[in-house]
């Protein structure tokens, strides 16, 4: 499958999902998470939740990682597919930019080469660790950032593909990809 045609597909799938399915769904992958070996690790990098995209829920990780007493770090789309990174604090204010994004204001930053796990968000992913977001190069940008041992864990509501044929040299693949339904590893 191409990218362009997993992103349609997934679109249109995600515009048929109720308010239960996403909570359900992020639930059952927050609980999947629980079984993965990421826990001794201090920074992990998530995104937060756009919920007119009908992404999965990210609250639920949240949770879990503030009741670990893990370090958090939220993204703050900077220029040129750039994101910057902020430790998420009490103090941290959160506010949508124009793409609708939530995202910090500002605050402590972090840089990328201190974050041990990072939660991707995606589109669609394959078999082989490939993923599909939204197109712009943001989270390929940053990833490429990170330590060479950074793990990578892409977060999504629906099944992999078997194959996504048109895969660029520079598309970062993921370590793990967690659904409702499935944990893989590649």
């Amino acid at each position: 499958m191409l990218k362009e045609e997993l992103r349609l597909n997934v679109t249109s799938l995600r515009k048929n999902l109720s308010k239960e399915q996403i909570h359900t769904g992020s639930l059952a992958i927050a609980n999947a998470l629980l079984d993965l070996p990421i826990w001794s690790y201090n920074y992990y990098h998530i995104f937060l939740q756009i919920p007119e995209k009908k992404e999965i829920d990210t609250r639920i990780i949240l949770s879990i990682l503030q009741g670990r007493d893990k370090n958090i770090v939220i993204p703050k789309v900077g220029p040129a597919a750039t994101l910057q990174h902020y430790l998420l604090t009490d103090a941290t204010v959160i506010k949508r930019n124009r793409w609708n994004i939530p995202e910090p204001v500002d605050g402590l930053a972090v840089p990328a080469k201190k974050i041990d796990v990072v939660f991707v968000p995606l589109l669609g992913f394959d078999l082989k660790g490939n993923r599909v977001g939204y197109g712009k190069g943001y989270y390929d940008n940053f990833l490429r950032t990170c330590r060479a041992d950074v793990i990578k864990i892409g977060l999504s509501l629906f099944e992999a593909v078997q194959e996504i044929k048109d895969v660029h040299e520079n598309d970062i693949p993921l370590n793990y990809s967690i659904t409702p339904e499935k944990s893989y590893s590649f």
